[in-house]
């Protein structure tokens, strides 16, 4: 009987460390949230590309492109699920967009798609940036990083602008984007020009100092360098 209790509990123990993280793993928040605070960066967004991501793929939006693509620029392409995930946020995971129940603070590209799914750093913004505000206390950035915010974004941005058949970026599979270099070269990808582009990102605002320490994106200082001084909100 002893035996068996202790194989039970290591049992346990095993599936826990198996699943435990999948279970723990953080949801999409939807822009709402992350807007009410950083209120400058959500207002530069609204001008982006980005924020009319979904647009593209309503009927006869963009046909020349579709026509070249040879996609069909009559057919309505917002509920096909081999397209939408790159035009939304968090596409078949935990809060992200769902053609079935489409919200609109997860449809277009938007924050959650190159920061991350937002449910658990974003609690950390809030307790951190309260105890910033009182005390100048500062917290480290990989408390951002354990909690789900990617400081990278280079996979995020491959996995839609250059997923496509012989693309150089390693992650490529189906279903493919049709929109290749060798459809048109404005769709050849070059990360740092595009993440400097503001017509596809929104504009850089200056950081309090809140978070200190590694991991930080690699142009975190060039654009801080140029950023404006944002307008602040508070969490709704």
């Amino acid at each position: 009987m002893k035996y068996t209790v202790t194989y039970t509990l290591a049992s346990a123990v095993f599936l826990f460390s198996l699943f435990g993280n999948a279970i723990a793993e953080p949801g999409y928040d939807g822009r709402k949230k992350c807007s009410s605070c950083h209120k400058s960066q959500a207002e530069s967004w609204l001008q982006t590309a980005h924020a009319k991501a979904m647009k593209s793929l309503e009927p006869n939006a963009k046909a020349d492109a579709k026509r070249k693509a040879k996609l069909d620029p009559a057919k309505d392409y917002t509920k096909d699920k081999e397209c939408v995930g790159c035009h939304v946020d968090g596409f078949g995971k935990e809060g992200g967009y769902t053609v079935e129940e489409p919200s609109k603070y997860t449809a277009n590209v938007g924050c959650e798609s190159c920061h991350g799914p937002g449910s658990e750093y974003r609690q950390l913004h809030r307790k951190a940036g309260a105890a910033f505000e009182k005390s100048k206390k500062t917290m480290p950035r990989q408390a951002l990083a354990d909690a789900g915010q990617d400081m990278n974004f280079v996979e995020g941005c491959s996995a839609c602008h250059l997923n496509y058949e012989g693309s150089p970026w390693k992650g490529a599979k189906k279903p493919y984007t049709p929109f290749t270099p060798q459809v048109d070269k404005k769709y050849t990808f070059d990360f740092d020009k595009a993440v400097a582009n503001s017509k596809a990102m929104h504009e850089h605002y200056k950081l309090d100092g809140t978070f200190t320490g590694e991991p930080i994106f690699k142009l975190h200082d060039e654009f801080q360098s140029k950023a404006k001084v944002g307008v602040k909100g508070k969490e709704d």
